[in-house]
């Protein structure tokens, strides 16, 4: 089972207060400079996903703001499914504030109030069980939301020993043993937790100090409740899926019905790549050719998606995917890069040093620390002269281990100068190895798993990287495919009506 779970809404009863959390188409690619690109800034409309019908000489559609709230909120469910859908790491995460934010701030004071209370009122003569009552009230309902359903043995255990009104009565009679119930509650949690919080249980188990064992006991039960959501989502996971699809086509059509024009952008990305002057002929298959087509310039439209141009707007069909698509472009930047480097630095070495595995294991490891993080143009040329540098102790500490000769100070100068030089976009290795990425990535959406292919020469070094990054993004494109090809065939169709 995964880690994480959002929390439930906190109850107005004076307990621990909670965190609130809030079908066939096909897909090439163009040549094109290297280069970096930021974060793209999206317009207030653009964020609202404008998207409409085919029709875009249809006259505009005037809407109530009921209708395109409640198209909003359909969008808003639909990027849930669709992020389940497209991610197979998907999972639920416990939410938590900035260091040093007021959110911060405020639940630290607040957790440590509650705290202090009940170590106050636990230290009175007699003590004060008032607090402590509500937190094993809490912590029963917290057991319950970790049993499934075949639990019923342990479930009908857990309300007969912490059964409120008992409790109650051994309080009144000063005979509540508050030790005794942590222990009974971590016994039951070692049961039901799942193996990764083993350790957690033991440390727990062994904590002598009884406020401690139960701030402990709340913290791993709320992890506990996040491995159970995410256990139940992955277990359904499958249906999610298989009915993702009628969802976001329903979602979509509902939100394009109050808009004007609204696949624009996604008709102007996809037509690049069909010759709207070609006649169908007239002795095929009108909806097969129409098909072929589609499949052709989906899968040369998708490989534009790895080297979209800055301030551009995506087709309105992927805006789901914007940011995820932004990811891997960089991801596939720095890739580039580092492939860039690689070749760059060993063609410049001697033939006993090319054929060392290690250093070239350690040059890609470092090189690949320099540059994760670096966005835009600027900082890849900021950080050159650091990678230059690294490269040169690299080598010349392979030299010294392998006893070889130590390269000419000519040769040295003329290395760093050649590293620095991929910092250009028109650097010459850089487009080259530009292209047969993007070559690797179409094969892969094309033959449509992400099983490895043969990668291009000169990019061995990083196929787990490459086919990971590809297999990403052939989820996207994958399911986009099934979800909008009613759509994308309705565009191809549009501009290559059947013959008369």
């Amino acid at each position: 089972m995964s880690d994480d779970r959002k929390s439930s809404e906190p109850k107005d009863t004076g307990k621990l207060p909670r965190d609130r959390t809030t079908s066939e188409c096909s897909y090439t690619s163009d040549d094109g400079a290297a280069g970096f690109t930021g974060k793209r800034q999206r317009t207030t409309s653009q964020q609202f996903m404008v998207m409409s019908g085919l029709a875009a000489a249809s006259p505009p559609k005037f809407v109530s703001l009921e209708e395109i709230m409640q198209a909003a909120n359909g969008m808003r469910d639909m990027a849930l499914v669709h992020q389940i859908a497209v991610d197979k790491d998907f999972k639920l995460t416990r939410p938590e504030p900035d260091p040093n934010s007021v959110q911060k701030i405020i639940k630290e004071t607040m957790h440590k109030a509650f705290w202090d209370v009940l170590r106050t009122q636990l230290a009175e003569e007699p003590p004060n069980y008032t607090q402590a009552l509500n937190l094993l009230e809490e912590i029963r309902e917290g057991l319950f939301s970790v049993l499934l359903p075949q639990h019923t043995r342990i479930k009908q255990q857990i309300s007969e020993i912490l059964d409120t009104d008992l409790i109650k009565q051994q309080a009144e009679k000063g005979t509540l043993d508050f030790k005794n119930y942590a222990t009974y509650v971590v016994s039951v949690m070692g049961k039901l937790c799942a193996p990764v919080r083993d350790d957690r249980i033991q440390e727990l188990s062994e904590t002598s100090d009884v406020i401690d064992t139960f701030k402990g006991i709340l913290e791993v039960l709320e992890l506990m409740q996040l491995d159970m959501a995410n256990f139940t989502l992955q277990m359904a996971r499958p249906d999610i899926i298989a009915s993702s699809v009628e969802l976001e086509r329903k979602k979509f059509a509902d939100f394009l019905s109050v808009q004007y024009d609204g696949l624009e952008h996604t008709r102007k990305w996809l037509l690049k790549y069909v010759n709207t002057n070609e006649s169908v002929p007239k002795d095929v298959d009108y909806e097969k050719f129409i098909k072929g087509v589609l499949r052709s310039a989906f899968l040369q439209a998708c490989a534009d998606l790895f080297d979209w141009p800055e301030n551009t707007d995506y087709p309105e069909t992927f805006m789901l995917d914007v940011d995820r698509l932004e990811d891997l472009q960089q991801k596939t930047n720095r890739l580039i890069l580092i492939a860039t480097i690689l070749l760059v630095a060993i063609s410049n070495v001697s033939a006993d040093l090319q054929s060392l595995a290690s250093f070239k294991q350690d040059l890609k490891a470092h090189i690949s620390i320099l540059l994760q993080n670096i966005k835009t143009d600027q900082d890849l040329n900021d950080i050159l002269p650091n990678v230059a540098e690294q490269v040169m102790n690299d080598l010349k500490e392979a030299q010294k281990k392998h006893g070889l000769p130590e390269m000419f100070q000519a040769a040295e100068a003329n290395l760093k100068q050649q590293i620095l030089d991929v910092g250009k976009p028109d650097h010459k290795v850089r487009s080259i190895v530009k292209q047969r990425v993007k070559e690797f990535f179409a094969d892969i959406i094309e033959s449509s798993t992400a099983a490895p292919q043969k990668v291009p020469s000169g990019l061995t070094a990083l196929q787990k990287e490459l086919t990971e990054v590809a297999g990403q993004f052939l989820r996207i494109v994958s399911h986009n495919s099934t979800v909008f090809c009613i759509y994308y065939y309705s565009i191809i169709a549009s501009e290559l009506p059947k013959p008369t």
